[in-house]
């Protein structure tokens, strides 16, 4: 099973961000763990980061293609790129929507994701660790 990771905006800066937050690490340590856990649960995974939400629309475009699964943090895009939800809508194949920290209890304009309805799971809050629960959510639903 092949997965895409889409990390977006400011997550290339991860390891500057509050720790208690985000976890404490840099992009490059995340994104180990994510091919070590993805090898774990045999999947196959591609993971990329980009600051530009054109960018990250043409990743979901080209992972209509050949991704079985997706997972998607797109950062604050999460809160009003309609686009992104609209790139997200067109795949068959289950698309997890991660957040390092709680959105839902943090500020009043956080609370709100526009993915919601278009993801097939939510994991919201756990660290790094929510990579790994989305991975494994998608493991569950191989075809």
């Amino acid at each position: 099973m092949r997965v895409v990771v889409l990390n977006g905006v400011n997550l290339d800066v991860l390891h500057r961000r509050d720790p208690d937050l985000y976890g404490g690490m840099s992009l490059n340590q995340l994104e180990s763990h994510i091919y070590e856990w993805a090898r774990e649960l045999e999947l196959l995974a591609d993971c990329r980061q980009t600051n530009s939400e054109g960018e990250y629309i043409e990743w979901c475009h080209d992972a209509l293609d050949w991704a079985d699964g997706v997972i998607v943090n797109p950062g604050a895009w999460t809160h009003y790129s309609y686009a992104i939800r609209d790139a997200l809508e067109l795949f068959g194949a289950p698309v997890v929507e991660v957040h390092l920290s709680n959105i839902e209890q943090r500020e009043e304009w956080r609370r709100h994701s526009v993915l919601e309805g278009v993801v097939a799971e939510r994991v919201l809050g756990k660290g790094p660790d929510g990579y790994r629960e989305a991975l494994a959510f998608l493991a569950e639903r191989r075809s």
